[in-house]
């Protein structure tokens, strides 16, 4: 955590990891300090960073508590396009090959999309969102009964991030949907007897606040 400060933590399998380790990640994420404590140790450091993680949910669920300090949800599924499948399997094989080469081939792709961030940042301050779409963001939040207003804060900063990624300077109805779904399908409460999908059941809600 100490490492991880003011930079990104990656969590493989989140949704695996033990629940001392799980209260551990909660405090830094809400306080922004760790504390350590042994026998005649008591260390506390600063622990700001930007939590990422990945797992199987069908090995297991992540903890509400946790789930909810991830700002963005993306449910990744596996390729069912033949070609596709077959130029992962190449690009795979090809970094098993040469790991220096392979880099080296898309070195220049890969700055010309870090610039494209750098400037977002620089200009994220300048973005603005119209009051009509933080209403209505919110009406998406309050119909879905997302809990807290986490996920109206996440949608409005996402909506504008994209929006400065973009270059832009005021937010549209398209920005708030390309990240609405993966801002709250994950704050939405279970059923189980609901088959739909929680990204789909977002999107229904969307377009009917924004017909």
């Amino acid at each position: 955590l100490a490492r991880a400060n003011r930079g990104i933590l990656y969590v493989d399998e989140v949704n695996l990891l033990d629940d001392h380790l799980v209260d551990v990640l909660l405090d830094s994420a809400a306080g922004g300090w760790n504390t350590v404590e042994r026998e005649g140790i008591s260390i506390r450091h600063p622990a700001k960073f930007i939590l990422v993680g990945s797992g199987n949910p069908e090995e297991g669920e992540l903890r509400p508590q946790l789930l909810d300090r991830f700002g963005m949800h993306a449910m990744i599924r596996t390729e069912r396009d033949p070609d596709l499948r077959v130029q992962i399997v190449d690009s795979c094989q090809k970094f098993a090959d040469d790991p220096k080469g392979f880099r080296k081939e898309f070195l220049e792709d890969n700055q010309e999309f870090a610039n494209q961030i750098i400037v977002a940042r620089a200009n994220l301050s300048k973005v603005k969102i119209p009051a009509g779409l933080t209403r209505k963001i919110s009406v998406i939040c309050s119909t879905l009964n997302v809990d807290g207003l986490r996920g109206d804060i996440v949608t409005n900063r996402a909506a504008r991030a994209f929006c400065a990624f973009d270059g832009r300077t005021e937010v549209t109805d398209d920005d708030v949907k390309k990240v609405v779904s993966l801002c709250l399908r994950h704050r939405l409460r279970k059923d189980i007897l609901d088959t739909m999908d929680n990204g789909d059941k977002v999107m229904t809600v969307y377009e009917t606040v924004f017909e």
